[in-house]
């Protein structure tokens, strides 16, 4: 179905479900370092290599600007997934090191933009860390966050933080999904593999 297609489908569902009840969220861990002894004897670059043969989409996770700055965050992630259709919640994968994820953290709120397959360059620029990754980017608004949602993406997910969980070097960030839509029906999502973009082929 692919990333836009599922989008499109939760869109289907959650106008038909009504409002969902609302869900407490977890209380967020303890982050800790990663200890000797949950380090598995596996070589990271074969690591890399292997799990680099899974497709995925790509997207740009964003947020607003907060008090005392003047552009909002951004950050280019493949790891990204639908979690939950009951309550609706989607799950993105951020290091520990990231230094735009206590920005996106600090406001409680997130947009997941699925990208399109002309948007590898976009991707290219959210990538680099330290610029200001949003110069000549156009965007608007999510509706319900007021972070920005990408010119042409394939789609966009509005959510507010609903739980964080440690992964090893990475947190897992839960949202709860509170707006989302797509956008021209005929785009197709960018996909990562082996190291590379590419397009999905009819």
């Amino acid at each position: 179905m692919g990333h836009a297609g599922a989008a499109a489908a939760a869109v289907r569902y959650l106008r038909s479900a009504g409002t969902p009840a609302p869900v407490e969220a977890l209380p967020r861990p303890e982050l800790r370092c990663v200890g000797a002894d949950e380090r598995a004897p596996v070589d990271p670059t074969e690591f890399r290599r292997v799990l680099g043969t899974f497709a995925t989409g790509v997207t740009v996770v964003t947020a607003p600007a907060t008090d005392g700055e003047s552009t909002p965050a951004g950050f280019a992630c493949q790891s990204f997934s639908s979690l939950s259709l009951d309550p609706p919640l989607v799950a993105f994968m951020v290091g520990r090191t990231s230094t735009t994820w206590p920005r996106i953290a600090r406001t409680g709120v997130f947009c997941v933009n699925v990208l399109g397959a002309h948007q590898g360059d976009l991707c290219r620029a959210f990538a680099v860390s330290g610029a200001d990754k949003f110069t000549g980017v156009a965007y608007d608004a999510a509706p319900v966050s007021g972070s920005p949602r990408l010119t042409g993406a394939a789609a966009w997910i509005d959510c507010t933080i609903h739980a964080v969980h440690t992964g090893g070097d990475h947190l897992i960030v839960v949202g709860r999904v509170e707006a989302l839509g797509t956008g021209a029906a005929s785009d197709e999502p960018l996909i990562f593999h082996r190291g590379r973009f590419g397009r999905l082929e009819g």
